[in-house]
């Protein structure tokens, strides 16, 4: 059984004495008095009894059990224990030649720190710890890993690696059990055909109903609408949304779920049923609310795409009403001329403009081209209307089949939608005279008095209509309108954590991000800190010809930021470096990588199999370099000589975001331990920004934006810490503001990197990011546009700050709303709470809270604590160069990032043909941990080299070394063949490197 999960050589390994760490050898084989009193020959023993049992003794804490070769222990652990015993540490090789010896001494090593043996008792106990977190995870290995631990911490050593493997294969088969045994309740006669009958091709769909319920949708259209209520429909018509799942974990839930998804038909109709129909729950349950968001977004899609082009419509329009107004304005030109001319008369005027300096003719001309005045919005809504047809073949249906709910701020909206609604299910054409219209926008209230004066029901219908469906998307993106059973459009309250779990939470948040409770404490520190701020400006102000001064007019006016100057030395020793460091194929720079820091080992199987063959590494570096390079799996296959369907299968079972996730922190994590990283920076400031790439067929992330692409595309938002190691990507929709995802990747960073502040450019800036950064215990430092024309907020009277700040203080132009941030305190140090906590993602709760309208009170606190914030660093920002100089320092590492993502990804041009967002994402992370490995290799070397240089007595300075970037491609081929070994052996390149591990230099001897 062991085998299944374990080789036999992974099982020796797990026997004998693993490599030790720095940190491992000081911590764990530092003998205290006492522990050298319990060793000390007083008690009969020899130098080598003394020596094995200090290693015994080191061991059992270290490994939680000493193998039994005692002699195979690290030469460097030996060295440090028989230094502190005064012994010779070679007396280690005649140990334990009796196995009693070894077994008594581990037994007294036990018995002084207090462990004990794996008993019954103990055993009992392990397997009800694993049976607990079977139900959550199912990955033996995971398992495996978990046991050893819980063994440590319960300080009982651990049995042989047989039996733990044997009690993890038993867990997991009673989590099976257990978990359809909690389900049971659920899966009555009649569901268990239906859900037998996903298995089965639908005729009428051409494919099985599980394989089209998890295929979404590539275009927001009326057809793709359609197909996703059909699918809603057929959920609710299987009971789907009252399935209650909530007795499993829910991490057991998404391993059902993942594997719902990758099976085939065939494979789970080959499944027994106590495992095949938990999967199948799971997945149909899941599907409830995704299809439920699916509906709404591509209705929010599909009518956004629609009033965007009645923008064009309206805005080509208007062109071409001024064009042929050019004749009227000619005309009222030389009328002006007349009325204005004092050598006139007022009794020639009338003569001349009828005469012979205007005359009849052009007078009637102009009458007959008169235009009808513009509508407030311009037409924008009339432009629209062109659209109606169009929009009518969905939005019935989904009035029909998605429920909305709000609070009473939307009540009349929501009554407008209930009357929409009836009207299309009645197939009455006339608003009835109750309808509210409260909620329409003073700019399209003039359609509605106009078609209502002439008594066009027919128009009052359409524009009413149109005004109802905008205004249900708006309060859809705000929150005051959500979709109960939905997971990205619900209720906003859900969002936050409750206020008794926060009750007992904010004590330890406020403790976390070092905000006082009270807020008129907060309020005033909040008021030193912008007094202080300002302090530092006037200063700057006063001088007069500093980074900021005032003009003659007293507006402010900012010095552009000189190009940094970067040293002649630095840009030699960038160049001398690239020629020291050696030439590599992407493929063996990727082994080379797993050698040194595992991360191949981080992609395990979504099903939880965990033997691994001797290929699988060779499989994923082929997959992992077809998505970064855009070649794709297909061409890969032909380049690499490894079967598509080997290709295929590695790449739906073994890579996936979670994968990919870890397999990126596996190389950060290494990258930060390297000499030359401190050097390039702290690691706590980090970047974000967007890159765009090109898309080629139908995909609902795609957006026609002309300034980047020749059609459409979409971008990734990427975060990337002072060090040039990107930590967070991200595939967003082009057209959305980035500024909602910042938070994102900072909230969620698995890293061991503490980052305390955080710089975007002016795409990721917004009150509501100062607001919650702050709150958040972090600082937002971007690098604004137009910085010198926006809102500065001051906290108490003008002529207060004017007097205070004779230079600062007039350009406060705004009083921030004090009172209101006061009220609002806690609901505010919630909202962060929840964000800090995990309880909600950040980009939705931004996005919500940036589109929120002045009714929302919460939003409008958290926007003018925003504005403080805002204030507070753009006086910093402004009176300090170099601060200004490090943001933009930042943002160019991103940007080299960039260049070198565009290095790797040239195949197709760079363009991206995967049509889903979960394949998207998945390429843009491959893309991620390729690059991260560039910047680690490429780091390392240079480290080498740099070492090479100062041991022949070259002077390199530090300072002169931060200004070299490792996002640097000039010693990698990234071109020609791909060629992984076919064996799947990769001894063949490990071979390649010198005896110390590393590729050599390219100079003669300098590194061995």
């Amino acid at each position: 059984m062991a085998t299944q999960v374990f080789t036999d050589a992974d099982l020796e390994a797990l026997r004998r004495f693993p490599e030790i760490g720095r940190e491992e050898l000081f911590r764990f084989f530092t003998l205290t008095p006492a522990d050298v009193a319990f060793v000390d020959p007083g008690r009969g023993r020899g130098p080598t009894d003394r020596l094995g049992l200090a290693v015994a003794l080191c061991s059992l804490p270290w490994l939680g059990f000493v193998p039994d070769d005692v002699g195979s222990a690290p030469r460097a652990a030996v060295a440090r224990l028989a230094e502190q015993l005064g012994v010779d540490p070679d007396a280690i090789r005649s140990y334990g030649r009796r196995a009693k010896t070894r077994t008594e001494h581990l037994r007294q090593a036990a018995r002084y720190l207090g462990w004990r043996p794996a008993g019954a008792l103990e055993l009992k106990e392990l397997d009800e710890f694993l049976l607990a977190r079977a139900m959550e995870h199912d990955s033996p290995t995971l398992l495996f890993r978990l046991s050893c631990e819980y063994l440590s911490s319960a300080r009982v050593i651990r049995p042989g690696p047989v039996t733990v493997v044997e009690r993890v294969a038993h867990a997991r088969e009673v989590a099976r059990q257990e978990t359809f045994d909690r389900l049971a309740r659920e899966f009555t006669d009649e569901r268990r055909a239906a859900l037998d009958g996903l298995l089965v091709v639908d005729s009428t769909i051409g494919m099985t109903r599980l394989r089209w319920l998890c295929t979404g949708p590539v275009e927001a259209s009326p057809a793709a609408v359609k197909t996703e209520i059909s699918k809603l429909e057929f959920l609710r018509a299987m009971g789907a949304e009252t399935l209650d799942l909530s007795v499993l974990p829910a991490e057991r839930r998404r391993f059902l779920a993942t594997m719902g998804r990758r099976l085939t038909a065939q494979a789970l109709q080959r499944r027994e049923p106590e495992r095949r129909y938990p999967v199948l729950a799971t997945v149909l349950a899941q599907s409830a609310t995704e299809v439920l968001d699916e509906v709404v977004q591509l209705f929010d899609q599909a009518l956004s795409a629609r009033e965007s082009k009645a923008g064009h419509t309206m805005r080509d329009a208007l062109a071409e009403r001024a064009r042929s107004g050019e004749d009227r304005q000619e005309l009222l030109d030389d009328l002006l001329e007349v009325i204005f001319d004092v050598g006139i008369s007022d009794d020639q005027v009338g003569g001349l403009i009828r005469g012979e300096r205007i005359g009849w003719q052009r007078l009637r001309d102009a009458q007959s081209t008169a235009l009808p005045p513009l509508p407030r919005d311009h037409g924008h809504l009339a432009a629209l209307d062109g659209s109606y047809s169009y929009l009518r073949q969905f939005t019935p249906q989904v009035l029909e089949a998605v429920g909305f709910s709000g609070g009473t701020a939307a009540a009349e909206l929501l009554r407008a939608v209930e009357i929409l609604a009836e009207l299309n299910a009645t197939g009455a054409r006339k608003v009835p005279a109750h309808a509210p219209t409260g909620f329409v926008p003073t700019r399209w209230r003039g359609y509605l008095d106009e078609a209502a004066k002439t008594g066009s029901s027919t128009a009052y219908r359409h524009y009413w209509e149109l005004a109802t469906l905008l205004a249900l998307r708006d309060g859809l993106r705000t929150g005051d309108v959500f979709v109960p059973g939905s997971r990205r459009y619900s209720d906003p309250a859900a969002y936050l954590l409750t206020p008794d779990t926060w009750a007992a939470q904010r004590g330890q948040f406020c403790s976390l991000v070092g905000k006082p409770a009270d807020a008129s404490k907060a309020l005033a520190e909040v008021e030193d800190e912008l007094h202080t701020a300002l302090g530092d400006l006037e200063t700057t102000l006063a001088d007069g010809d500093g980074p900021a001064r005032l003009d003659d007019d007293g507006e402010l006016v900012i010095s552009p930021l000189s190009a940094e100057d970067i040293p002649a030395e630095a840009t030699a020793l960038k160049a001398e470096l690239t020629e020291m460091l050696p030439f590599a194929p992407i493929v063996s720079l990727l082994i080379e990588m797993d050698q040194r820091t595992g991360f191949l080992d981080c992609f395990t199987h979504a099903g939880g199999k965990q033997t691994r063959s001797p290929e699988l590494k060779r499989n994923l570096i082929a997959v992992l370099l077809a998505h970064s390079t855009n070649l794709g799996l297909t061409r890969m296959a032909d380049a690499c000589g490894i079967s598509y369907d080997i290709l295929a299968f590695t790449a739906e079972w073994y890579v996936r975001e979670e994968t990919l996730r870890a397999a990126n922190l596996a190389l950060i994590g290494y990258h930060q331990q390297l000499p030359l990283t401190a050097i390039f920076g702290s690691g706590t400031l980090s970047s974000s920004d967007g890159q765009r790439f090109p898309t080629r067929g139908k995909s609902v992330t795609a957006r026609a934006l002309s300034r980047y692409f020749a059609n459409e595309g979409l971008s990734t938002y990427t975060h990337v810490t002072d060090q040039h190691t990107t930590y967070g990507t991200k595939v967003i929709v082009a057209t959305k503001r980035e500024a909602h995802y910042v938070l994102d990747d900072i909230l969620g960073n698995a890293t061991d990197i503490p980052i305390t502040e955080h710089a975007t450019d002016t795409h990721g800036v917004t009150l509501v990011n100062f607001g919650l950064f702050d709150l958040l215990g972090l600082q937002l430092s971007p690098r604004i546009r137009d910085l010198g024309k926006i809102t500065l907020h001051r906290t108490g009277p003008k002529s207060q700050m004017t007097s205070a700040f004779s230079h600062a203080g007039p350009l406060l132009t705004r009083r921030a709303n004090l009172d209101l941030i006061a009220a609002h305190w806690d609901d505010l140090l919630r909202l962060a709470g929840s964000l800090k906590f995990g309880h909600a993602t950040a980009s939705l709760l931004v996005g919500k809270l940036s589109a929120s309208s002045r009714q929302n009170s919460l939003a409008a606190a958290l926007k003018e604590y925003g504005a403080l914030r805002r204030t507070i660093y753009t006086a910093r920002y402004l009176s300090d160069p170099a601060y200004r100089r490090k943001i933009s320092r930042q943002l160019n590492k991103g940007e080299s990032l960039h260049a070198l993502k565009r290095d790797l990804l040239y195949a197709h041009e760079g363009t991206i043909r995967a049509r889903h967002l979960e394949a998207q994402t998945e390429q843009a992370w491959c893309l991620t941990l390729v690059t991260n490995a560039v910047v680690t290799w490429t780091t390392e070397y240079y480290g080498l080299a740099v070492a090479s240089m100062r041991r022949s007595g070259r002077r390199i300075d530090d300072e002169v070394l931060a200004h070299i970037s490792p996002a640097h491609s000039e010693n990698i081929n990234f071109f020609g063949s791909i060629d992984v070994d076919i064996d799947g052996d990769i001894d063949g390149e490990l071979a390649q490197l010198g005896p110390t591990g590393y590729r050599p230099l390219r100079i003669g001897d300098t590194l061995f």
